[in-house]
């Protein structure tokens, strides 16, 4: 059975586990480095083996992550890999329940505090890494006027671009991890 690609989360206890940034660091080592072990997921993030064993079952508890016993060359070794490739939830399905509506702003402001983070450690890389990266990396913004419903369909847009680029066929080419983020959302200038 294939895997979904995107999990609709309308449940705040999957919010709250999703709400902690080493969670949130594992669930995007395993979407780029694919299936891991405790061992390999504690050197990528630097984190003791006890700590990232804690918090991967925190995030297999709501259903993020499984683990994937074929992988294993014996019974002592246990793999685990994400159950879908993204997540996505919508604050205003939280909006009944107070408390709910707290965890859904808290993962959306965690989420955001990651992105930015990934910027500013490129921004901070050697003038070497950024020589070696030439014109790629980029950042743009504009203001535009639309309605809510074409914000919807920008929004469509972007996300199947996103996954055209994130799903194409390996074309045995040495690839580098990329970060791509992109938001829109009303504002006053």
């Amino acid at each position: 059975m294939e895997k979904p690609d995107v999990r609709n989360v309308t449940d705040s206890r999957v919010l709250a586990a999703l709400a902690h940034p080493l969670r949130r660091r594992l669930m995007d080592v395993l979407k780029v480095y694919g299936p891991s072990t405790v061992g390999l997921l504690a050197e990528r993030t630097g984190q003791a083996p006890a700590n990232v064993s804690h918090h991967l079952k925190v995030l297999a508890a709501a259903e993020l992550v499984d683990e994937a016993p074929e992988l294993a060359r014996d019974r002592r070794e246990r793999w685990w890999g994400l159950r879908t490739r993204a997540v996505r939830w919508s604050n205003a399905d939280f909006d009944a329940d107070p408390a709910a509506r707290a965890v859904a702003d808290a993962a959306t402001s965690l989420n955001l505090d990651r992105h930015v983070a990934l910027v500013r450690a490129w921004q901070a890389a050697t003038e070497d890494a950024h020589a070696a990266w030439g014109d790629g990396p980029f950042s743009t913004d504009s203001w535009v006027h639309l309605t809510p419903e074409e914000l919807a369909e920008l929004s469509r847009e972007m996300i199947e671009l996103f996954a055209r680029w994130a799903n194409r066929p390996d074309d045995g080419r040495e690839r580098q991890p990329v970060f791509l983020f992109a938001h829109g959302v009303p504002g006053q200038p």
